[in-house]
């Protein structure tokens, strides 16, 4: 497996791609990037992307991250280890960013998707998230912002971080384990209907 360790070089504004065009993406001033050669063997990119991360987070973003790194290295180059999976992350505006890029022929998000389907998603049965992917599905519900490119051959990911954590530290407890309660039945009733 080729591997290419985080770099933190400042990119120039010509060196990203035209997706990255929205002003959200603009506001982030030092990208860091790594690439991989396609496989599935994931663990180490992995660790190196959430190394940052806060650990509270890290089984959320790890489920999300793997799942576009799976798509990318998978769907997009066919696991062919010529070609190379790219992610370029930065931590701006109380955000962290991931673009995930692949050298594939593109992806077309499905039109008819239900995601993100919000605070009642748990309601979505496991042919509605079979529509559209189980991938997809999961990327909605972990990332706030969940856009690909043009060409299909991009995803661009947000989460939040620091307003979104208050709430678990202000919450009741009762409010936060009813949220777990509700993420546990929705997955939990997709994996038995999937069997």
């Amino acid at each position: 497996m080729r591997y290419t360790a985080p770099s933190s070089k400042k990119k120039p504004a010509s060196d990203r791609s035209a997706a990255v065009s929205s002003d959200d993406f603009c506001t982030v001033k030092r990208w860091d990037s790594l690439s991989f050669s396609s496989t599935l063997y994931l663990r180490p990119i992995l660790d190196a992307l959430l190394a940052p991360m806060p650990g509270l987070l890290h089984d959320e973003l790890r489920l999300g991250l793997q799942e576009a790194l799976v798509n990318a290295a998978k769907h997009g180059n066919q696991l062919d280890p010529e070609k190379v999976v790219s992610v370029r992350y930065a931590k701006a505006d109380g955000y962290y960013w991931w673009i995930v890029s692949d050298q594939g022929k593109g992806f077309e998000e499905p039109v008819t998707c239900p995601c993100p389907a919000g605070d009642d998603s748990y309601l979505l049965d496991a042919q509605m998230i079979s529509d559209c992917g189980r991938g997809l599905y999961i990327l909605h519900q972990v990332f706030d912002q969940v856009r690909w490119s043009n060409d299909g051959k991009e995803v661009q990911l947000a989460k939040q971080i620091e307003p979104s954590l208050a709430w678990i530290v202000f919450a009741s407890p009762a409010l936060f384990l009813r949220r777990i309660e509700l993420w546990w039945q929705r997955w939990s009733a997709a994996s038995v209907q999937s069997l």
